[in-house]
């Protein structure tokens, strides 16, 4: 593994932990040659999936765009970015279980309202107003009526 402050390729693991969702290995590692520390992560590669947009183009999977969504839905409220990391990893998890290498961006929408949902109201109506792409208070209203009665 390639140093990344010396550039040396010559390192050693000094501690491996499995991350809290099981998905991938932390490592700390040190380069034999400057002996600064440094953190990689171990992924299973997964086969590429590619997101049809509405107009029928095809973007590869990105999975910080998720990120940055619910990122922006829940500024102000309290949710930290470790529980917004998580949301994202099982987005993906269910993302990479479908049976195909695509799936539509309304797709991957309904699976962050989806999460959403269960975390934080708010958020949700936040994230709502923008995906579902309301173009009345009536529609906000209703949406948010069917969110109140569950």
């Amino acid at each position: 593994m390639k140093c990344p402050y010396c550039d040396n390729l010559d390192s050693k693991v000094i501690d491996s932990r499995l991350t809290e969702d099981n998905e991938s290995i932390r490592r700390r590692r040190e380069c034999e040659r400057c002996f600064k520390r440094f953190t990689t992560y171990e992924r299973i590669e997964t086969q590429p999936i590619a997101v049809i947009k509405k107009d029928g183009t095809r973007q590869p999977f990105n999975r910080n765009k998720i990120l940055d969504g619910l990122i922006r839905a829940c500024v102000k409220r309290n949710i930290s970015t470790k529980s917004l990391e998580k949301v994202v990893n099982e987005i993906e998890t269910e993302i990479n279980n479908t049976p195909t290498n695509e799936i539509s961006s309304q797709e991957i929408g309904n699976l962050v309202l989806k999460h959403l949902k269960t975390i934080d109201k708010v958020a949700y109506i936040r994230f709502a107003s923008v995906y579902k792409q309301f173009d009345s208070l009536k529609e906000f209203n209703m949406e948010l009526e069917e969110l109140m009665s569950e």
